[in-house]
Order: C-alpha cells, then sequence, then structure tokens
C-alpha cells in the first residue's frame, strides 16, 4: 500500500507540475501570441494558410459557420477513411497482404476514428495495413483530437467576447493546435517510446518457430511508436496492435508504461490551466482542477483496493487479482491507467478489463457514464465539465432565487437547452445501445460470459460506445455487421451533437453583455461550489446508471462475493 501512495503521489505530481508551462504555452497558442515555437512553424503555418487562401482561414466565423465547418471536415475525413479501408488490399503500403475490410467493419471503423474513439472491430496487426495506420489512422488521431481542442476554444471565446456574433476561425484553430501542440509533444513521446523498444519500422510481419515443436508465432511489425504517441496525446486510445498497450511492442517496460499514461492525461490537464490563463480567472482552472484530481484519484484508490480484495480465492496470488494483468505493470499501474483511459475520453488498455473484481470494472465503467469529463478528452472533456458548471450554477440559481450567471454571462433558456443536449446525448444513447443490442443482437451467441458479467460486457461495450471512449471489457464479440453499423452510428451522433451544442451555445454567449460581479455574484471558486459541483455530477450519473449497474456489476460482486 505504502508503495501505491508514493507512485500516484508523485506520478500526479510530476503531471501537475509540467501542467503549468505546457497550459500557459497552449493559451498563447490559441490566443495567436508569440511562442518558442514560431522559429520551426510559423513557415509552415503561413504556407497552410496561403494555400487555402488567407482571407478563408483568417477571417472569423458565426457559430454557424464554425459548425459547418467542423462538418465538413468531419465528413471528408470520414470518407477518405471509408474509402482507404475498403479497398486496402488494392492499395500500396501492405506488405503483410492485408484484405480489403468489409463495408460495416470499415463504417464502423471510419466513424471510430473520426469522432476521436478509436473502438476497435479489428485486429491491427492483420486487418489494417501500413497505408492506413499511416495515412488514415494516424492523420485522424491528429484531426479528430484538435476539431475537439478547436471547440473548446470557441465555448471559451463565446465566455470571453461581449455582443459578437464570431466564435474563431475553425481552420486556424486546428492548424495551429496541430502544428504548435500536438505534433511537437508527438515527436517527443514517439523518441521516448522507440527508446524503450516499441516497434517502428515498415518490414512485414515475421512468423518464427517457438520452442515448442511445430508451433509457429506471429511477431508484428510496422510503425507502432508514431501512431501510439498521437494515440495517447490526443485521447484517441486506437491501439497499434489488438491488444493494445498489453503488448510489449507496444508498451514494453515500465517507463514506457508511464510515458504512455502521462502522455493519456497531460493534454486535458493542461487545457484546464489553459482555461484559467486564456479567461485570466486562475481560480474558475483551479475548481476543475480540484474537482478533477479528486475523483480520479479516488477512482483509482477504488479500483486498486477492489483488485487487492479476495473476491476470488482460486484466482487471487499474496499480489492480489493478477488475472488479465502484465506482470511488468502489476495492479499499482493497471489500476492507474484502468481509471486514467476511462476518466479520459481516451480508451487504450493495458490489462483485460473483463478479468477485473466486479467493482474494480465497474468504477471505469461509471467515470465514462458522467461523461468522461474528469479531465476529459482532448478539449471535448473540458467543455463537458464547464457545461456541467453551467447546470450547477443553474441549480444554485433556483435554490437562492437568482439570476444563474458563469463567467459574467447571464445563463438564459437557450443556454440550457444546449446544456442538456451536450449532457442527455451519450447518457440517452448507452440506454438505448444496450437495449436495442439486447433485443436484435443475439446477446447469449455474443458473450464470452453468462449472468451479471456477460451484461456488465454489454452495458460497457455501449458505454464506451456512446462517450467516445473505445475501450471494451473485451468478453463481447464485437465485429457483427449489427454492432458494427449500431454503434458506428451512435459514436457519429454523441460525438456531433454534444458538439454542435457547444459550438451554438458558444455563439449564444457571445452575443450576450458581460454582468458586473456583485455581493450577489455565486462564487463558483469556493469549497461549497467545488462540493456541490461533485453532488451533480455523481447524482446524475447514479440516477441515470444505477438501475443498470445494479444488474450487472453490483450484483455480480454479491453473486460472488
Amino acid at each position: 500500500m505504502m508503495s501505491f501512495t508514493w507512485i500516484i503521489l508523485l506520478f500526479f505530481s510530476f503531471l501537475l507540475l509540467t501542467s503549468i508551462p505546457i497550459g500557459l504555452y497552449i493559451k498563447k497558442v490559441m490566443s495567436n501570441e508569440e511562442t518558442k515555437l514560431d522559429i520551426l512553424f510559423s513557415k509552415i503555418e503561413n504556407g497552410i494558410y496561403s494555400f487555402f487562401g488567407k482571407s478563408v482561414v483568417k477571417k472569423e466565423m458565426s457559430a454557424k459557420q464554425y459548425a459547418k465547418s467542423v462538418l465538413g471536415v468531419s465528413i471528408i475525413s470520414f470518407l477518405l477513411l471509408f474509402f482507404m479501408l475498403i479497398f486496402q488490399g488494392f492499395l500500396p503500403g501492405n506488405p503483410n497482404h492485408v484484405p480489403n475490410m468489409s463495408i460495416p467493419l470499415a463504417f464502423n471503423t471510419a466513424a471510430s476514428y473520426v469522432t476521436n474513439t478509436n473502438w476497435q472491430a479489428y485486429a491491427g496487426e492483420t486487418q489494417a495495413s501500413y497505408l492506413v495506420q499511416m495515412l488514415g489512422l494516424t492523420v485522424q488521431n491528429f484531426i479528430s483530437a484538435a476539431v475537439g481542442i478547436s471547440v473548446l476554444f470557441a465555448l471559451l471565446r463565446g465566455f470571453k467576447r461581449k455582443n459578437t456574433q464570431t466564435v474563431g476561425n475553425f481552420w486556424q484553430d486546428m492548424t495551429r493546435i496541430i502544428l504548435y501542440v500536438l505534433l511537437p509533444l508527438s515527436i517527443i513521446v514517439t523518441v521516448l517510446l522507440m527508446s524503450q523498444g516499441v516497434v517502428q519500422n515498415l518490414s512485414s510481419n515475421l512468423t518464427i518457430d517457438t520452442l515448442e515443436s511445430g508451433t509457429k508465432q506471429l511477431l508484428p511489425m510496422g510503425p507502432g511508436a508514431s501512431q501510439i504517441a498521437i494515440k495517447q496525446l490526443g485521447t484517441n486510445g486506437g491501439g497499434f496492435f489488438g491488444v493494445n498497450s498489453a503488448h510489449p511492442f507496444e508498451n514494453p517496460t515500465v517507463f514506457s508504461n508511464l510515458v504512455e499514461n502521462y502522455a493519456i492525461l497531460i493534454i486535458p490537464s493542461a487545457l484546464i490551466l489553459a482555461f484559467g490563463f486564456f479567461m485570466k480567472d486562475l481560480k474558475q482552472g483551479r475548481t476543475v482542477m480540484i474537482v478533477s484530481v479528486l475523483i480520479l484519484v479516488l477512482a483509482t484508490v477504488g479500483i486498486f483496493i477492489s483488485e487487492m480484495m479476495p473476491l476470488f480465492s482460486d484466482q487471487l496470488t499474496a499480489m492480489g487479482n493478477m488475472e488479465g494483468k502484465e506482470t511488468r505493470f502489476g495492479i499499482i499501474l493497471s489500476s492507474l491507467w484502468a481509471s486514467s483511459t476511462t476518466a479520459v475520453s481516451n480508451g487504450s488498455i493495458n490489462a483485460m478489463l473483463d478479468s477485473f473484481t466486479p467493482l474494480g470494472g465497474m468504477i471505469p465503467m461509471f467515470l465514462m457514464q458522467l461523461g468522461e469529463i474528469i479531465f476529459g478528452g482532448a478539449g471535448s472533456g473540458l467543455y463537458g465539465m464547464i457545461i456541467f458548471i453551467i447546470l450547477t450554477v443553474f441549480i444554485a440559481g433556483l435554490l437562492v432565487g437568482r439570476t444563474p450567471e458563469y463567467l459574467r454571462k447571464k445563463v438564459d433558456p437557450y443556454d440550457m437547452k444546449m446544456a442538456c443536449l451536450v449532457i442527455l446525448t451519450p447518457l440517452m444513447f448507452v440506454l438505448i445501445g444496450s437495449f436495442l443490442f439486447l433485443l436484435f443482437g443475439q446477446p447469449m451467441e455474443a458473450i464470452n460470459n453468462s449472468g451479471p458479467h456477460g451484461f456488465s460486457e454489454i452495458l460497457y461495450a455501449f458505454t464506451s460506445l456512446a462517450n467516445n471512449n473505445g475501450s471494451a471489457f473485451a468478453g463481447l464479440v464485437s465485429d457483427t455487421p449489427l454492432l458494427n453499423m449500431l454503434g458506428g452510428t451512435i459514436m457519429l451522433i454523441t460525438r456531433f451533437v454534444p458538439m454542435f451544442a457547444v459550438i451554438f451555445l458558444a455563439g449564444n454567449l457571445g452575443n450576450k453583455k458581460q454582468t458586473s460581479i456583485s455581493s450577489g455574484t455565486l462564487s463558483t471558486t469556493n469549497g461549497t461550489f467545488i462540493m456541490m459541483l461533485i453532488i451533480v455530477i455523481f447524482v446524475i450519473g447514479a440516477l441515470s446508471f444505477f438501475p443498470s449497474l445494479a444488474l450487472g456489476p453490483i450484483a455480480e460482486f454479491f453473486v460472488t462475493k
């Protein structure tokens, strides 16, 4: 227990300390201020603007124009990736002779990467060519992350500006995020991973003879490190290999594990501080950071304790429940990863969640059901948390009889309609998706376990799909026409409906005047508000999902106790 405490303390201390300069840097990038990397990227940036036309990429956009641009780049991205997948067998860059994907699987995969979900119904080493991995999937990891961060700053401009119809320029936002934030960080992480032995080459897969007579083993090759870096930094999560970061070629050492776990959290953490710097109100960023760190640490401790509990005595060692976990990581690093990847909309794994104890598997599931607002994804997590703050302010205003305000903007009925769309859309499709699959998906043939655990596999899958996470219990047969089409549709709806709601909320906020702070203004930075925000988050999550959780992990806990 002592080693667990020190690892968690040191990890989060380093994360928070490095978040400060990176958060300040992101604020400068998104404010078009001079940075130290201008000497490297300014000419490339200006070249991109000249190619597309400076009048297009620097002209301020209304919320409607911003939303159209987001939709346009997403549609083009989807179509390009979809056609690459269904024709990859005919394209170059395919030394392993990977065949074309089926249309349902290609639809699901394209929807997955465009929505920053990276749900994988395929095995990367045998079902995706190197060209698709590099030009298709890796590129989408950059674009989908940049889209989320762009929309976040459109919302922040809505709060910061007054009496204006514009929220920024999407093309400029996306270009600067990719060039100045995602690309340099990805290069650093790629080099660190390669130093640890993460595979990065264009060689074809190797088949070797093992020590067992007549038994052969596939050793997958390929450009792994470069995709793994951006999949973690962009909170995408799609693994280069089928078993993701549990694979020794993707995550070979304890150091590589810590680098990847850090990469999962650093941009979401830095964005919280960038929020405070951008709004010139560090206390607002502090509020979000306190709530995020508190809940994530409690979740990590909860998973660790659950995995140390002697629920399955025949599967336990002195080290706790090690089933499905890599011995090089153990329960401590597996618990930290499980909480990080589901609090953030990352979805990568370094241990088999299907083998976690009932409560150990329920906590990551519940973190996703909260909307992945605890640190959250690249941009999308923070604007989700801001929506919860708006909801909390609205409830507090009703309690004290005052007009709700946040960041000197009054919250009106239109704002609350957009906030409800952001909160309720993923929540609704978790339950609708689970219901439809149970009704039409022949669930007993698709799951590896019966009873409550089998239901947990289905509930977890649709929780992951509807919240743009991508992780899975892996006890569910995912590559079926129904699940591919249903899951792909849910991913698209639950990504873009909330995103467009946030953009139009930004437009409505920017059109308002700023209010003056008075003695009657509700503080959104003190301890009372922090506790109320935590209560609102958990109450919405509990009221929405307790019945379904009671049928799955909670029932399994009492059955196996």
